[in-house]
C-alpha cells in the first residue's frame, strides 16, 4: 500500500533532484518508496489492514528508518499526530476495503478454469519498463506484458494473446529521452488536438512522432500477437506526417532502441514521411475506406512493426473504430 510517508519522500527527492537538473519526473504519488518498502519486505500489504496492531508496528518500524532520510531531504518529520492519523484513515480505508480483498490469483484462475474471458489490461509503455525501460526514466514495476502473470498469480501459459496498443504519433510524460519529440507550437498543437495530458496528474505530455524502434522493442518484449492503432484521426489536416522508421549511432543504423538513455538521447532519427489527409470518414469499416495516405500509414506501420493490426481508431466514439479481427475469437 502507498502511505502518506511515501507521498512525502517521493515529492522531497523530486524537489531535490529538480535543483540538480536531475529530476525523474514521477507523479509524486509515492509509488516508488512504495515499491522500496515492498522490495525490503517492509511494506504493509491489504491483508494487514485486517490487524491493526500489525499495521501500527510496521508503520513503526518504517517510519524508524524514514525519518532520517525524511530530514535529509529537507522536510519535516511527521508529529506523533500525523502518524496517528495516517494510521487511523488507513485503517479506516481497510473496513472499506476488507470485503473486497481476497486471493486474487486464485479468483483469476477459476474464472479462466470456467472458460470466462479475462481481459488484464496494462498501463505505460515498454520503455518505462525497471528492467528494460530508460532506466533510470522509468516506473517502479514491470509494464510489459510476462508482469501481468506475476501481479495477476497465473501462469505464461495461460495468456492467449496479447495485444498491444499504439497511438498513431509517440508521447511520453515526465523526464527522459524523447528521439522523436516535436518541439515548439507544432508539438503543442498536436498535444491539443489528441488531449495529450496526464491521466493521474494533468501534467501535459511531450508528443513525437511514431517511433517504430521503440515499437519494435514492445513488440518483441510482450510478445505481441497483434496490434492496436489507436488516435489516427488526430494527425488529420497535417501538412505532412512522419514515422521514425530507424535510429542512426555513430555510423551505425538502429532498428531497435540502444539500452543506454543517454545513447537514446544522442541517436538521430530517421524518418520517412507521408503526405497529409483531411478528416477521416467516421464510418470506415475497413482500412482501404481510409484516404490514400493515411492507409498507406497505416500499411507502413504494420509492415515494419512486423505485427498484424487488430483495431485502427479513425475517432474518439467506440463506433468510429475499425476492427480488422478480434482477440477474444
Amino acid at each position: 500500500m502507498i502511505l502518506p510517508y511515501h507521498k512525502l519522500i517521493d515529492g522531497l527527492r523530486e524537489d531535490r533532484s529538480a535543483k540538480r537538473g536531475k529530476a525523474i519526473g514521477t507523479t509524486r504519488r509515492g509509488i516508488g518508496p512504495a515499491y522500496e518498502a515492498k522490495a525490503a519486505r517492509k511494506g504493509v500489504r491489504m491483508r494487514d489492514l485486517a490487524k491493526p496492531e500489525r499495521v501500527r508496528e510496521l508503520v513503526a518500524a518504517n517510519l524508524d528508518e524514514l525519518m532520517p532520510l525524511i530530514q535529509h531531504l529537507g522536510g519535516v518529520a511527521p508529529s506523533d499526530k500525523d502518524i496517528t492519523k495516517w494510521i487511523d484513515d488507513v485503517l479506516a480505508a481497510g473496513d472499506k476495503l476488507r470485503p473486497y480483498t481476497g486471493d486474487a490469483g486464485r479468483h483469476v484462475a477459476g474464472a479462466i478454469q470456467a472458460g470466462k474471458h479475462v481481459l488484464f489490461e496494462g498501463a505505460q509503455g515498454c520503455l518505462l519498463d525497471l528492467d528494460h525501460g530508460t532506466y533510470p526514466y522509468v516506473t517502479s514495476s514491470s509494464t510489459i506484458a510476462a508482469g501481468a502473470c506475476q501481479s495477476a498469480g497465473i501462469g505464461p501459459t495461460q495468456i492467449d494473446a496479447v495485444v498491444g496498443i499504439t497511438k498513431a504519433y509517440a508521447t511520453r510524460v515526465g523526464e527522459g529521452p524523447f528521439p522523436t519529440e516535436i518541439p515548439g507550437e507544432a508539438g503543442d498543437r498536436l498535444r491539443t488536438a489528441g488531449g495529450e495530458f496526464g491521466a493521474t496528474t494533468g501534467r501535459p505530455r511531450r508528443c513525437g512522432w511514431l517511433d517504430l524502434p521503440a515499437l519494435r522493442m514492445g513488440v518483441r518484449l510482450s510478445g505481441m500477437s497483434s496490434l492496436a492503432l489507436t488516435k489516427l484521426d488526430v494527425l488529420g489536416a497535417l501538412g505532412e506526417v512522419s514515422v521514425c522508421v530507424a535510429y542512426k549511432l555513430d555510423g551505425k543504423e538502429l532498428d531497435e532502441p540502444p539500452t543506454d538513455p543517454e545513447d537514446i538521447a544522442r541517436a538521430e532519427p530517421v524518418y520517412a514521411k507521408f503526405p497529409g489527409w483531411d478528416r477521416l470518414p467516421s464510418e470506415a469499416h475497413d482500412v482501404t475506406d481510409l484516404p490514400a495516405p493515411a492507409r498507406a500509414y497505416v500499411e507502413t506501420i504494420e509492415r515494419m512493426a512486423g505485427v498484424p493490426f487488430c483495431l485502427v481508431s479513425v475517432g474518439p466514439d467506440r463506433t468510429e473504430t475499425i476492427r480488422l479481427s478480434d482477440p477474444f475469437a
